[in-house]
Parts: structure tokens; sequence; C-alpha cells
């Protein structure tokens, strides 16, 4: 999320769960490419868990530990999502989207 005094939301959390945030001028510098990588990874991830979901919920014998496993990296998951949209969101709130930030389908 790019706030008004211009931090980023990071993709990820700091060690007590906390959000993390990113000053910079520079959109093509380290941090803020790590960032993206992250992102897209993160939606990767929870296009292959809905793949996945999606198979569970047709298959009337799968184990419910199975479930239980797939519905809690769904939350997770979820959760990631949730931060890269509101992350991007903000950012194009003030025309700083990233080109290497895809749509999450892509």
């Amino acid at each position: 999320m790019t706030t008004p005094n211009g931090l980023r939301l990071l993709p990820w959390t700091g060690p007590e769960g906390k959000p993390c945030y990113l000053s910079t001028d520079d959109r093509d510098g380290y941090m803020s490419r790590l960032a993206d990588n992250v992102e897209a990874v993160q939606l990767g991830t929870a296009t292959e868990l809905l793949e996945q979901a999606t198979d569970a919920l047709a298959d009337r014998d799968v184990d419910p530990a199975v479930a239980e496993r797939l519905a809690r990296e769904l939350i997770g998951a979820l959760r990631d999502v949730l931060r890269v949209a509101t992350s991007r969101g903000d950012l194009l709130a003030v025309g700083e989207l990233p080109s290497s930030a895809g749509a999450p389908w892509d």
C-alpha cells in the first residue's frame, strides 16, 4: 500500500505479524523488484491452490486430512492475495503500479 506519506505495503509481515512498508522513490530498486517478485509468487501459489481445491471438492472421497491441509493453505493464500490487492490498489490510486506487476490472472 502506498500511504499518504509514500510508503508501499510489502507482501510480507514483520516478526510479530505487523505490516512492513518500503519507503523509496526508486520503483526499479532491489527491494521494489523483490516485493514485485514475491507478489507474483504469492498470486501463482493462490492460483495453484484454487485448482487443487476445485479438484478436491469434485472428489467425494477426499481424505479429511487433505481437505483440512488445503483449507489452511487457502487461508494463507487468501491473506497474501488480499495484501497484494491492497498494495496494488493503493499503487494504482497514485499511478505508481510497476510495469512488472502483471494482472493476477497472468
